[in-house]
């Protein structure tokens, strides 16, 4: 049989190739970037709703070392926290500041605070001013009476004239009239919970013996002491009084005048939140301190025994 008449047998299969690549890898890096700028407006976030003193907390918790905090340091026992510094609650505005930093800037709450104290201090002043006004006895005394507020509060203060003293001369006893009117302050001050401070001031005429003996440091401290005792036997609590202080002739009105009798004077401070907090600080700090300071004191006294009682054995 002839092969001419046949024809090759032609096959066609068609294979399924797979799809050419569109690129789509660019949209699992921007799900990435996308990721990321939520995570970091949500960090931006946090840190703009929590307070300084939070703030404060968390960087000292990263400045600490692993040892100090796991095992405790100066200021690990100051707090029950988890971050050292923060305070018990982070969710509140008490924590550590540390020492000799400057203080936070007040929150909305402590601003408002401070608006109310400033008011109460204010009503107070009118108040001390009205009963002034109104006591016949007690108006007559109205210049001898300075009332303004001051960044530490409100201050009062009670000057003398050269016909008009407070106190007798050279002494702490108090005149009648100012009796008076410490008893009318006494009861004022017990309208508000602030606590207060006391100053007494002399002219800078000195005693003959100078400042060997008795002189005007002691006595502008018992004229501020007995100024202190009349308050509370006007009705004054007698546990408002935080401070009690002479600066003789360190402070006067009159400065050109030192020997002028304005530049003798009792100075009351309404104390507002800042300034007593201030102090309570200082306080603090002293209590902080005193033990080290107690600790070096003793070991010194024991180096200077050893070293007594070595001098004192003999050569042989």
């Amino acid at each position: 049989m002839s092969d001419k008449g046949t024809h090759p047998i032609i096959v066609k299969r068609s294979i399924n190739a797979p799809a050419a690549h569109h690129g789509g890898a660019w949209k699992l890096a921007y799900a990435d970037f996308m990721t990321a700028m939520m995570a970091f407006f949500l960090l931006m976030w946090l840190l703009g709703s929590v307070n300084h003193n939070e703030l404060a907390g968390i960087a000292q918790y990263f400045r600490t070392p692993l040892k100090v905090a796991i095992m405790g340091g100066k200021r690990a026992a100051d707090s029950a926290g988890v971050i050292d510094g923060g305070g018990p609650d982070m969710t509140r505005t008490q924590g550590q500041i540390a020492h000799g930093a400057n203080p936070p800037p007040p929150t909305r709450s402590a601003a408002s605070g401070q608006r109310n104290e400033a008011e109460q201090l204010r009503r107070l002043k009118a108040r001390l001013l009205q009963a002034i006004e109104s006591n016949p006895a007690l108006n007559q005394f109205r210049k001898q009476l300075l009332i303004d507020i001051t960044k530490e509060g409100l201050r009062i203060q009670i000057v003398d004239t050269q016909n008009r003293p407070m106190f007798a001369n050279g002494s702490a006893r108090v005149e009648p009239y100012m009796r008076d009117i410490l008893h009318e302050i006494g009861k004022a001050l017990n309208d508000v919970p602030n606590r207060i401070s006391l100053s007494g001031h002399t002219d800078a005429t000195r005693y003959a013996t100078g400042d060997k003996d008795y002189s005007n440091w002691e006595l502008s401290a018992d004229r501020a002491n007995a100024s202190r005792r009349e308050l509370i036997a006007g009705g004054m609590d007698a546990d408002k009084v935080v401070r009690v202080q002479g600066l003789a002739s360190t402070l006067n009105l009159d400065k050109e005048n030192p020997a002028d009798p304005i530049n003798r004077r009792i100075s009351i401070i309404v104390l507002n939140h800042q300034a007593e907090a201030a102090l309570e600080r200082e306080n603090d700090a002293a209590t902080v301190d005193a033990p080290d300071q107690k600790g070096a004191a003793q070991s010194a006294v024991q180096a200077a025994a050893r070293a007594a009682d070595t001098a004192a054995v003999p050569k042989r």
